[in-house]
């Protein structure tokens, strides 16, 4: 289940609210300039290529207006420990997730906005906001990751270090 749960900084042990209507999800990120979505799933079979992924999901793509879309995915044995280091990038962050599951954390002011997205969500982070991703301990999921260049998309670490202080993706 999709859901956006609010910590602040200060208490990260229990959030101030857990949301779980798409509806509130999607009305509390749009506050901070994030967006969710959730897209209509296009048929897709086990061992579909990245090409035929992409097909699947053109019209919605294109709908976004960025220039560049890649597919990624992770299967047990990826390293997790790289995408608890909170970052940003110069462009906006765009995850759809086509199967499985993942955790992003947003890191707005003296709050963290923990978001799970699932099978037909689409989260978009903005560019400069810090934010970190757990994949949970046995990652399984397959996004395409749409975005405008490849300069964009490299990652600027903050260096602060709080992805170990709140629920993960397996809590």
């Amino acid at each position: 289940m999709s859901y956006v749960a609010v910590y602040a900084v200060a208490s990260p042990d229990t959030p101030n609210k857990v949301l779980t209507h798409f509806d509130d999800i999607a009305a509390t990120l749009a506050e901070h300039g994030a967006r969710f979505e959730r897209w209509q799933p296009s048929p897709v079979e086990k061992g579909t290529s990245d090409a035929q992924l992409i097909a699947a999901y053109q019209a919605q793509i294109d709908a976004l207006g960025y220039a560049n879309v890649e597919v990624l995915r992770h299967s047990p044995g990826e390293e997790r420990e790289h995408g608890l280091k909170e970052r940003r990038y110069s462009e906006d962050h765009v995850r759809f997730f086509i199967a499985g599951q993942g955790l992003f954390a947003l890191h707005i002011g003296d709050y963290v906005y923990a978001v799970r997205c699932e099978k037909n969500d689409l989260l978009v982070i903005p560019a400069g906001m810090a934010h970190w991703f757990d994949m949970g301990e046995n990652p399984h999921f397959i996004t395409l990751r749409v975005f405008n260049t490849d300069k964009g998309f490299k990652p600027e670490f903050t260096g602060v270090e709080l992805a170990g202080d709140f629920p993960g993706m397996d809590d």
